[in-house]
């Protein structure tokens, strides 16, 4: 009896500690004081970081891409994730988050209440963005219309519908090391910044492990598709072998140097980045052809 006691007394010691361990952890509110945003340079980084990308609603026409009603669908192999509403209506979308709960969602993958978010919200990615970009991100959001769409539960099956797994999963994945690391020349360590942090592109064109980190020993190399529709292509200069010139072309009018033009969702990517300028697609290329 006495050694099923201290069995059951080490187990609860070793889930209290593991809880512990992986309980979420928000940013410091001391992080952002002082902190003010600017709406024009927050339109910049909206479109860098893809949002209406992800958050539009399934199917909406260009002149509705901004309003971030959520709905549309992102299958896995965990299971199929529905983007939420991040209008901002009060209560359906984010339109009562501080900018302390935004950079929180996006950098650390907590929600307001305390809990850990999926990262299908690539915020594996997004822990490398500064704080003033997410400042100016914020200010311009607050611009963008409210829509009381609500949003749809993430249609996932067990075990991957317990969140408390998720603390050990940020342990392992989320980090703020580059991929490429070590001081880079400009134009190429804007181009990491752009890549690795705000536009997240390791996000579907880096392979996976078992448990869903990516694997960064392969990054940039091509991956499966998640729908499970062919494969999402290799972008580093021996998967891709093009120049600047025709990286920058593809990333201003989705056409490849063989007359190909881009589909599925690096449509919507192209979309953005062909409205930042164009020195922001420049320094992609010449990140792209520095990778190994």
């Amino acid at each position: 009896m006495r050694l099923v006691l201290a069995a059951l007394v080490l187990i609860a010691a070793g889930a209290a500690a593991f809880l512990w361990i992986t309980r979420p952890r928000p940013l410091d509110a001391a992080d952002l004081a002082g902190l003010e945003g600017d709406a024009a340079r927050g339109a910049q980084v909206f479109l860098a970081t893809g949002c209406a990308s992800c958050h539009k609603a399934p199917g909406a026409a260009p002149e509705a891409e901004l309003v971030l009603s959520g709905g549309q669908e992102f299958p896995s192999d965990f299971g199929t994730f529905l983007a939420p509403n991040i209008s901002q209506h009060p209560e359906q979308g984010i339109g009562a988050w501080s900018l302390h709960d935004l950079a929180n969602a996006m950098m650390r993958g907590v929600s307001p209440a305390g809990e850990h978010y999926y990262p299908a919200l690539p915020y594996a990615s997004y822990a490398k963005m500064r704080l003033q970009d997410v400042a100016d991100l914020y200010a311009y959001m607050r611009t963008l219309p409210a829509d009381p769409t609500p949003s749809q539960p993430h249609r996932l099956g067990f075990p991957f519908n317990q969140r408390l797994a998720l603390g050990g999963w940020k342990l392992l994945f989320l980090n703020t090391d580059w991929a490429l690391a070590g001081d880079l020349p400009e134009p190429a360590a804007r181009g990491r910044y752009i890549v690795e942090a705000m536009a997240h592109c390791g996000e579907c064109h880096t392979p996976r492990n078992l448990l869903g980190g990516m694997d960064r020993g392969r990054w940039l190399t091509g991956a499966p598709n998640p729908s499970g529709r062919g494969r999402i292509p290799g972008v580093t200069p021996g998967e891709l072998g093009w120049s600047a010139d025709e990286i920058v072309e593809y990333l201003t009018s989705g056409f490849t140097p063989d007359y190909d033009s881009a589909g599925g969702h690096m449509v919507a990517v192209i979309e953005n980045l062909a409205r930042l300028p164009v020195e922001d697609r420049e320094a992609v290329a010449a990140y792209l052809l520095a990778l190994p």
